[in-house]
This record gives structure tokens, sequence and C-alpha cells, in this order.
């Protein structure tokens, strides 16, 4: 009978904010905290009923992308993400930002309040390289390029299509590894029609041990994506010990600083230029401590500082 007492009192508190702050008040002491880190339950119900009992609200906000390029986004998600934000700016006690170019653009996007803020750069847990976990004819024999990443607009597939097509059939193999994603049925159809001995292969469904064999060796890692609010593939491959190429954003900057190279998506034949480049030289022979990873212990530091 206790517990479905139990289940009826949560059913309330699933209605209504103040059945919610009750059920908090009664079992957690005034002034603990709630963290929220994945976008999820930012609803006035949820932050309401902490406020009402005395809960102290820290949320991370991995990136507004959605607000600043809503053509790459699913339809109907963009005015949910900025209400999102706008409750943020009302409960938040603290913001927790992944870099300081995501705490920046999203300051920018505030109405009204603008609650303190902390940067803590992400963690990096990365697999274990392992090539036998390789299908069959992977890697390929020459030097390759590879992408990592979902197929959608703001990762800039077609950038990189674009630039093989400007290479031609002698161009080094480009390993697009990644699930397809939404509103890119161009980028799709291209795909859908590369030739099976071209340089261009599309890889999915590859494991993180197999995925790391590939990406450790590789001529390179590309990296021409419009926007990040981190950018962790590229993380990963320098701590791999690849090469990256990635487009000229100031989070890349921050989060890479020089042992990256940077170029434009305004100016491919310096991507063409370096592309070659490094198709015909060995990889960069420096082990991959010379790039030291954020660790997720340095990010709860920093956080638990704060909250």
């Amino acid at each position: 009978m206790r517990a479905e007492s139990d289940l009826r009192r949560l059913a309330l508190a699933r209605c209504l904010p103040s059945g919610l702050s009750r059920m908090l008040g009664r079992y957690l002491p005034p002034g603990f905290a709630y963290l929220n880190v994945g976008h999820s339950n930012l609803t006035d119900r949820v932050l309401v009923a902490v406020k009402e009992a005395q809960g102290q609200i820290s949320v991370l906000i991995h990136d507004v992308i959605p607000l600043e390029y809503p053509a790459y986004q699913r339809p109907g998600t963009v005015a949910p993400f900025r209400a999102k934000i706008d409750r943020v700016c009302a409960h938040a006690d603290l913001v927790i930002y992944n870099s300081q170019d995501t705490k920046r653009r999203c300051e920018a996007q505030m109405q009204g309040r603008v609650p303190p803020a902390v940067v803590a750069h992400l963690g990096l847990e990365a697999p274990t390289p392992d090539a036998s976990a390789l299908p069959i004819g992977l890697p390929p024999k020459r030097p390759y390029f590879i992408i990592v990443g979902t197929i959608e607009p703001r990762k800039n597939h077609e950038f990189l299509l674009d630039l093989w097509q400007t290479m031609g059939l002698g161009a080094p193999p480009l390993l697009i590894c990644g699930s397809r994603g939404w509103n890119n049925a161009a980028v799709f159809d291209r795909l859908d029609q590369l030739p099976p001995d071209g340089p261009v292969q599309e890889l999915s469904g590859l494991g993180d041990s197999a995925m790391a064999a590939l990406v450790q060796g590789a001529a390179g890692m590309l990296f021409p994506s419009h926007a990040e609010g981190f950018g962790l593939p590229p993380v990963e491959a320098l701590h791999l010990g690849a090469r990256v190429l990635c487009n000229d954003l100031p989070v890349l900057h921050e989060v890479l600083g020089d042992k990256a190279v940077y170029a434009a998506t305004t100016e491919p034949y310096s991507w063409i230029r370096i592309i070659e480049e490094w198709a015909t030289s060995p990889p960069d022979p420096r082990p991959a401590t010379t790039f030291i990873a954020p660790t997720w212990a340095e990010h709860f530091k920093t956080v638990l500082k704060s909250t």
C-alpha cells in the first residue's frame, strides 16, 4: 500500500509544479543542487518546482546553434530550444559552458537576465584503437583522409564532396564515417551516386575502437564544420596523434590551440593544397602527448568549485 501511495503522489507531482516541489522538499534538504547536463527537462514544471523546494539550479549549455543556424535544424525544434534558453535565463543559478565561445554566443542570445556562469571544457575518454575490428578492405592501402560525425548540414560534408570533385579521380581516399542525419537530401543524393571504386567512401555502423583505428592511421582528419559548441572529434583525433585540418572557427582555436591546422572553408584551394601535401608526406611523427586533452577530473573540479 505504501508503494501505491507513493505512486499516486508521483503522478500528482508530474502534473503540477507545486506537487513536484512538495515531493522534492520532503526528500531533499534546502539548498540541494539540481544539475541539468543534457538540454532536456528544461521545463517550467521542473525548474519552478526546484526553485519552490529551495534547490539550486545549474545547467550545462552545449551550444546555441539552433538559434544561430536555424536552417540546419530539424523542423519544429528551434522554438522549443528558444524557450529552453529563456527558462535558463529566468531560473538558473549557474550556467556551465563547455567553452568560452559557447558562453559568449549564448549570452548574446539571452533576453533579460544573464545568470552567473563558469566555463569548463569537456573531458575526453578516447577509445583504444583496434585495427582488428575493421571490416575487410580497411584501412585503405593509400594515404587516406577521414571525417567523423553525423551527416547533417552543419558538418559541411558538401564542402568536402566539392573538394574531391575538383581533385578528380586521382584524389586520395576520403572516408565519410557517420550515420545520415536530417535536412541533407542533396548530400545524400551525391553519396548515393558515388562510384564503388571511387576515392570517396561512406561508412556507417563502425564501433568506437574501429573508428579510432581509422582516425589514428589517417593522413589527416578533416573538420569543415560550420559551427561547434566544443568540437569533440578533432580533440579525439589529436589525442590519437592524427593531424587535423579544420575550419577557422574561434571555438576550435580555443580548444585545439596550435596543434591543429586551420583554413577557412571560403578558401577551398587552401584545403586542396594541404590535403595534397599531407597525402604525399607521412603523418606528423609527434607523439599524442604533445596535445594535452582536457580531462573529466578537471571539468568536474571547475564545476564543483562553482556549484
